[in-house]
């Protein structure tokens, strides 16, 4: 895999970033575009040939011997298809056909963002060297995915390990995905600001109401702060100790923002995930925080691109 060189997409609601990756996980070369996201689908699909015309046009892209695509869902790697539930443009659009013909017919394969940022982990990161784990992402949403077995797990349609939507509250509030009391509804930044501030919690002079802040004034000793990230932090833990027990993992990675709190969300998260993962089986689980920070989609979206071509991932939307 040294000698190989990969293409990668990384489809945000914000950005759109292109790489080119060579195989030992290095980003060679960088192509980015805001995403027009409350535009048409066209306009989108727009904005993803801006970035792959960089990168094709640059003289190392005849060795690219295939592309991945990791982008924000729900995905479908089965069909091809994506339908961001923050790009309302597109929905079931047929993104690795298009990405296909743009690049003269590449191989081409399809996760969720989740499973690329832990392919990224395991291959690079604080996942690396573990044949079993979680990765999540704590930010906006929450998102995952599974290394099982020492191989990348993303399911037939790129999104196992999608732990953000797993109810830990039977009768919680409503989720915009459909169910309640989802780990997203709960431990997700605009979440964790969002009961802060329901709490009686008051910003700065600055107005600053973002989770971030929430973060600095629980670090300050602030007590509603505190324990809105408290209670982040045990529906994380009880998410994965019910991952833990469901696959037999060794370690859960949590990158993202929310995960920029450090010790403010780590701490209890630990306490909690003590009181939860209790059998035999999980109760030496690792929790460490994430590695490979922003370039995590693109070099888990190259990771993909080639396990798929190595035969060692199933979701391929090729």
């Amino acid at each position: 895999m040294h000698n190989d060189l990969y293409a990668a997409l990384d489809i945000g609601g914000t950005k759109i970033a292109g790489a080119l990756v060579s195989g030992d996980g290095r980003i060679l070369l960088r192509s980015q575009a805001p995403t027009p996201a409350r535009e048409d689908g066209a306009r989108v699909m727009g904005a993803v040939s801006t970035v792959l015309d960089t990168l094709i046009a640059d003289p190392r892209w005849g060795r690219a011997s295939a592309l991945g695509i990791g982008s924000a869902g729900p995905v479908d790697a089965s069909a091809g298809t994506v339908s961001p539930v923050n790009v309302p443009g597109w929905r079931g659009f047929p993104l690795v056909e298009r990405v296909r013909n743009a690049t003269g017919g590449l191989p081409v394969t399809l996760v969720g963002d989740g499973v690329a940022m832990t392919a990224a982990e395991h291959w690079q990161g604080a996942a690396r060297g573990y044949d079993n784990a979680l990765c999540m992402v704590v930010s906006t949403g929450v998102g995952g995915g599974l290394v099982l077995g020492g191989k990348l797990h993303p399911g037939p349609t790129g999104n196992a390990g999608h732990i953000g939507h797993i109810s830990v509250d039977l009768d919680g509030d409503p989720c915009p995905c459909g169910g309640r009391g989802c780990v997203e509804r709960i431990a997700s930044g605009p979440n964790i600001a969002r009961r802060a501030l329901e709490s009686g919690w008051q910003p700065g002079p600055d107005g600053d109401a973002t989770a971030a802040a929430v973060a600095a004034a629980a670090r300050a000793g602030d007590p509603v702060a505190v324990a809105s990230y408290q209670r982040a932090a045990q529906a994380l833990a009880a998410g994965i100790a019910a991952t833990a027990t469901l696959v037999e993992i060794d370690i859960a990675v949590i990158g993202g923002g929310v995960a920029g709190a450090g010790e403010v969300l780590f701490a209890p998260l630990r306490r909690a995930l003590h009181d939860y993962a209790t059998l035999s089986f999980v109760q030496h689980l690792k929790i460490a925080p994430a590695l490979m920070g922003t370039d995590a989609g693109l070099v888990g979206a190259a990771a993909a691109a080639s396990l798929s071509a190595q035969g060692e991932t199933a979701a391929v939307g090729s």
